[in-house]
């Protein structure tokens, strides 16, 4: 699902006030890492995931790789953050 402009302004929003609750590091985008990553959306919907300096990859490419690999959107990417967004398929909690 390709969100809209709107949309990721809305998600912008409701991520402000949201602490990181994955970090990447050294590590890269492992399978342990996107297996945080798929159960942090699952029990969130948005996320915020935390670029740390020891992480080599562009972030812009980081973020897409890691929405690919999770099936979700990313709504932003923000100096070395990463805004995920998955809908849960049953009962979405967030209304866009």
């Amino acid at each position: 699902m390709a969100l809209t402009g709107k949309q990721r302004r809305t998600l912008r929003g409701l991520g402000h006030a949201l602490t990181p609750v994955v970090q990447l590091g050294k590590g890269g985008l492992s399978a342990a890492l996107v297996e945080a990553v798929v159960s942090a959306l699952a029990d969130h919907e948005l996320i915020k995931v935390k670029l740390l300096d020891t992480f080599e990859l562009d972030r812009h490419v980081a973020a897409e790789q890691l929405a690919v690999l999770t099936h979700s959107d990313v709504a932003q990417v923000l100096g070395k953050t990463i805004l995920l967004y998955r809908p849960d398929p049953l009962e979405p909690k967030i209304e866009l």
